[in-house]
């Protein structure tokens, strides 16, 4: 078991890096000029994200099924791998604001509504995650079984659907990349 020491330092830590996230993706997503980071443009981002939010899904769903079943040593491997995953997704992410222009959606009518709507869901939740799946991997690893159970109930369905809408963003504007 960990100390509540620990949680005096890796607690505020959480807080921090769930607010500087998003904010710098909000930051990025506005910037007026590009840069070309590492000395080229990479426009295969988006199917290179959604392949990593793709194989999360899989990862998490794997995870949920093993700890159904009571392998927890695969489900820690399986929830730790999904969480090496999105953290790549991150950070491709941020490049990819960085480098690139950002690629109106060109759908119409119905489609169109139900491309913001998820695209409006998919990034507010995003948002959201962070902290969840942070506290969730925190107190999983320190052992607080009890803890990790309350906030994983939450954290599962929303991280799965992030993961999902990801692919289903990528889905809608692969015509329009």
């Amino acid at each position: 078991m960990r100390s509540r020491k620990a949680d005096k330092v890796i607690v505020p830590a959480i807080l921090v890096i769930s607010i500087v996230v998003p904010v710098l993706v909000l930051i990025l997503m506005y910037m007026p000029e590009r840069y070309e980071l590492l000395g080229t443009r990479f426009n295969n981002f988006p199917l290179f994200h959604a392949v990593l939010n793709f194989f999360t899904a899989l990862l998490l769903v794997a995870g949920y099924i093993s700890m159904r079943r009571k392998e927890l040593l695969w489900h820690r491997n399986l929830m730790i791998s999904a969480f090496f995953l999105s953290t790549v997704f991150l950070i491709s992410y941020v490049i990819s604001k960085i480098s690139n222009d950002p690629v109106p959606y060109g759908g119409e009518g119905i489609l169109r509504y139900l491309y913001f709507f998820v695209l409006i869901t998919h990034i507010l939740l995003s948002a959201i995650i962070v902290p969840l799946v942070l506290f969730t991997m925190y107190r999983g690893l320190t052992g607080e079984v009890e803890k990790h159970r309350k906030i994983a109930r939450y954290t599962f369905p929303v991280w799965l659907y992030v993961a999902v809408t990801g692919v289903l963003v990528y889905l809608f504007m692969a015509p329009y990349y």
